[in-house]
Parts: structure tokens; sequence; C-alpha cells
């Protein structure tokens, strides 16, 4: 059940946490923790910081497709 749970969780996120874990070599478990905990301290900044980061990379992605298709003729 917690692994259905941790599935949906994760293709319904940004994968901000994935990318960020890819890109520099980090366990993605240990930046998820880093996240919770961080907005605990910080009073909700990590979430808006998340949140920017997952605008920016769906932005990104979606720039990508659509530049890729445009030239396929």
């Amino acid at each position: 059940m917690m692994k259905g749970l941790v599935v949906f969780l994760e293709q319904r996120s940004f994968g901000v946490c994935t990318y960020l874990g890819e890109r520099f070599g980090i366990s993605v478990a240990r930046i998820r923790l880093f996240f919770i905990y961080s907005s605990f301290l910080a009073v909700g900044f990590p979430v808006i910081f998340y949140l920017l980061a997952g605008i920016v990379l769906d932005v990104r992605n979606y720039v990508k497709r659509t530049h890729n298709s445009l030239f396929d003729f």
C-alpha cells in the first residue's frame, strides 16, 4: 500500500526532487527529506521554491517538446 502511494505521488508531482537528485548525484529520498524538514524550519519557503522549480521544469520540458516537433517535417 505504501509503495502504491509513493508511485502515485511521484507520477503526479513535478519531479523536482528526481531532477535534482539525478543532476547532482544525490539520493532522491535525501532531497525529499531535506525539503520536508526545511519547510518546517523555514515556514514554507522550500514549498514555494519547489513549486517555482516545478513550473520552470514543466515550461522547459514543454519548450523542448515543441521545439523538436516544430522542425520535424
